[in-house]
């Protein structure tokens, strides 16, 4: 059982965030029905990710659980509301609910639940969990910004949004290990905008798809849903030619189309490639080949900028789980190319669940 518990008056506790003002108990049985749910939500909307959670180390499969169920909520939660007032409503939940949890108040969620667990288990252990704190509300405010599907002025401006969802997101499991390295995290860079530009493309056929018109109780067509959007970069469609509405009625048939896909695809390989060789480098003992460009912001603050190869070694042991999300991206865009960059054509891979094993065997994405 977890509890966060109040001190009595007259003795001093070290401060902790994780104590409450006041009684909080978690059961092991609202544990286990937590863990439950969060495996049940990966299965069955995101099973790249559940695949992952089973290659790894069953002490710290909780953590990656309840942080991918967290992601997935707020992934779908612009489908899933009728008005944005509605959605920064839920999102404002969400905000609350981390902020509750890190201060040792969980709301009777059950993602929130299994956080509360690990983040208990981690302060138990002398580790900090300000970290986790950050990326997650970081995250929130990245999801709710995009939340009405604005579209990207340009590349870079993707490469952002990755950045601060899929890359963050893979902040807060590093350190939930806990693992505080540079190059784990520069790594996690690189592989986080891969996986966050494989994103909106695997976004295309679902969200650029004309939804079904809405039809009375006589038969009558009564209007469409929700319209459809397509969220390739701006400055990309531009300079292939690209129309929306184009895409909007011919699909892979509009002029440029593919071509627009390639460009956006390309950027993504090139984050992998870069990750492979960084990679490469640091288990040879050697420098990552480049400098970290994020070295110095907040929560990428570092006692040293350099490292001894013995603890970079033992980092990428420790967190190399972290970046198999690469596996799946990489895949894809292999899978994406093989159609020719038709991103309405690609379909699931059976080879996907070899590959992550054989990541995990030679240490390699």
């Amino acid at each position: 059982m977890y509890r966060a518990i109040r001190a009595r008056q007259g003795l001093h506790w070290p401060r902790d965030p994780l104590r409450s003002t006041r009684r909080c108990y978690v059961t092991d049985a609202e544990i286990d029905k937590a863990r439950q749910y969060c495996v049940a939500q990966l299965r069955q909307s995101d099973y790249h990710s559940y695949l992952i959670r089973h290659l790894l180390p069953k002490p710290r499969q909780d953590a990656y659980d309840a942080l991918r169920a967290f992601n997935l909520e707020l992934v779908r939660l612009p489908e899933l509301v009728s008005s944005p007032i509605i959605g920064q409503m839920r999102m404002q939940f969400w905000r609350d609910a981390v902020n509750n949890t890190f201060a040792g108040k969980p709301p009777k969620e059950p993602i929130m639940i299994l956080l509360h667990k690990v983040i208990s288990e981690l302060a138990e252990k002398g580790g900090t969990t300000s970290s986790i704190k950050f990326w997650l509300l970081r995250l929130i405010n990245t999801r709710e910004k995009y939340m009405d599907n604005r579209p990207y002025t340009s590349l870079a401006s993707l490469e952002e949004y990755a950045e601060n969802t899929y890359s963050t997101l893979m902040y807060s499991n590093l350190a939930a290990l806990p693992v505080q390295s540079m190059h784990m995290d520069h790594l996690a860079s690189h592989i986080g905008k891969a996986c966050g530009i494989v994103a909106v493309l695997r976004g295309i056929p679902v969200l650029a798809a004309p939804s079904a018109p809405v039809k009375s109780p006589y038969g009558a067509s009564v209007g469409g849903g929700k319209n459809p959007v397509l969220l390739l970069p701006l400055d990309v469609m531009a300079e292939t030619g690209l129309k929306e509405e184009d895409v909007y009625r011919l699909g892979p048939r509009a002029d440029g189309f593919q071509d627009a896909v390639f460009k956006v695809a390309t950027r993504a390989h090139d984050h992998l490639i870069t990750a492979r060789e960084m990679l490469k480098n640091l288990h040879a003992g050697q420098s990552p080949g480049h400098d970290y460009e994020h070295h110095g912001e907040e929560q990428h603050e570092y006692t040293s900028a350099t490292s001894s190869h013995d603890d970079t070694k033992r980092d990428l042991r420790r967190g190399f789980s972290v970046l198999l999300e690469g596996v799946p991206a990489s895949d894809y865009l292999t899978r994406l190319e093989a159609q020719n960059f038709d991103a309405f054509t690609v379909r699931s891979s059976w080879k996907l669940p070899w590959r992550l094993w054989r990541a995990i065997k030679t240490q390699q994405i």
